[in-house]
């Protein structure tokens, strides 16, 4: 049955989600859920300096002796260069750690390198086999299914914990954020943790073996929780994001270049999300984006709306991008619409591995209740 469109009175989500729900007044389910975790962070507003101080001192506690006393992701983005930037002002000694997928566009490797040398920071960079990861890539286009980002996301998580665990760190700094993250439709992806979901794919679909690609069983989480005791750490949650002060603030101070959209520091993510996305499921993530800003009172309904407007891609780099991304996959013009002209899957329709991940999320919940 086809739901009639709408769109959501207080923030621009609309019926491009077909999980979307609305009110009597027209408010939808995910501007409910950001407005409530937005309430949460309120609540705690008088207390953030204390409770800051307090995860600040205990990473300089835990990494006393040690080279560095946490690590954090770096992909040249505004997220993760505020990150690193921030970590520093508060006097931590991270080290950066960057997953290459083969993807990296000039600027965010320049980006990457202006920051952390103006910052002092050392980086650790894991490079994946291109062939591999390229065969892996592929599977998830050939299953049809939205999420192929749940590739890259991963091996990210992964890499953060191998070299957590390496040097001997308990806490890993993560750019995720509420001020710019608090709204994302399920139906849209699926949870990047799942192994069981990404084997499944990729020995349906793909031709190679995964030798090089870090993965992270839920037996090996449950073990870099529990006993090794590492712990992510939402710095910017901790210290207030406002994401366009903050890019300013980083071309003054750390050399870093504006790249366009969000996480569009990547060829393949802006590739992804401005053209995979859309033309196959009719998904615009700057709904998501912007409704989050709307909601955190960093951008009005109608300048949203206004952003909205405008082109999704820019018609010449989209181009430009789709004949790079087609020769780089090495794959035939017709093979690459083959691959778009297939019927859109949902990720549950393949093996996951959604049931003993709740549980054990269930259990962390339980044992970690209190915990910052």
């Amino acid at each position: 049955m086809t739901i009639p469109y709408r769109r959501c009175t207080r923030c621009i989500m609309d019926t491009t989600d077909p999980a979307i729900g609305f009110d009597e007044q027209g408010r939808c389910n995910h501007w409910g859920r950001a407005l409530a975790l937005f309430a949460q962070r309120d609540a705690w507003q008088e207390r953030r300096e204390t409770t800051l101080a307090a995860v600040v001192e205990r990473i300089k506690a835990d990494g006393r002796g040690k080279s560095y006393d946490c690590v954090a992701g770096m992909s040249g983005g505004v997220d993760s260069s505020t990150l690193l930037l921030r970590a520093k002002q508060l006097g931590l000694r991270p080290l950066a750690v960057h997953f290459d997928n083969g993807w990296n566009s000039e600027l965010a490797v320049d980006n990457i390198h202006q920051v952390l040398e103006r910052l002092g920071i050392d980086l650790d960079t894991y490079v994946v086999e291109w062939e591999e990861f390229r065969d892996l890539q592929l599977a998830f286009l050939k299953a049809s299914v939205p999420n192929v980002e749940v590739t890259t996301d991963h091996a990210i998580r992964a890499v953060l914990y191998r070299t957590a665990a390496r040097f001997g760190l308990r806490h890993i700094l993560t750019g995720g954020n509420m001020a710019t993250e608090a709204i994302l439709p399920g139906a849209w992806g699926h949870d990047h943790s799942d192994l069981r979901h990404l084997l499944a794919l990729h020995r349906r679909f793909g031709t190679r073996p995964l030798k090089t690609l870090p993965t992270i069983s839920l037996a090996r989480y449950g073990w870099y929780t529990f006993v090794r005791g590492i712990r992510w750490v939402r710095l910017l949650d901790l210290t207030g994001y406002d994401r366009e002060a903050c890019k300013q603030e980083l071309v003054r101070e750390a050399g870093w270049r504006e790249y366009g959209g969000k996480h569009y520091e990547s060829v393949w993510t802006r590739f992804f999300q401005g053209y995979y996305l859309p033309r196959k499921f009719g998904f615009d993530k700057r709904l998501a984006h912007l409704s989050t800003l709307v909601i955190s009172g960093m951008m009005t309904r109608d300048e949203a709306l206004a952003a909205m407007g405008e082109p999704i891609y820019p018609p010449d780099l989209l181009e430009v991008d789709r004949v790079f991304v087609i020769k780089k996959f090495g794959v035939t013009e017709a093979e690459f619409e083959a691959i778009m002209a297939a019927s859109p899957r949902r990720h549950d329709e393949y093996p996951t591995g959604d049931r003993m991940r709740g549980r054990l999320m269930t259990i962390k919940r339980r044992l970690t209740r209190g915990a910052w």
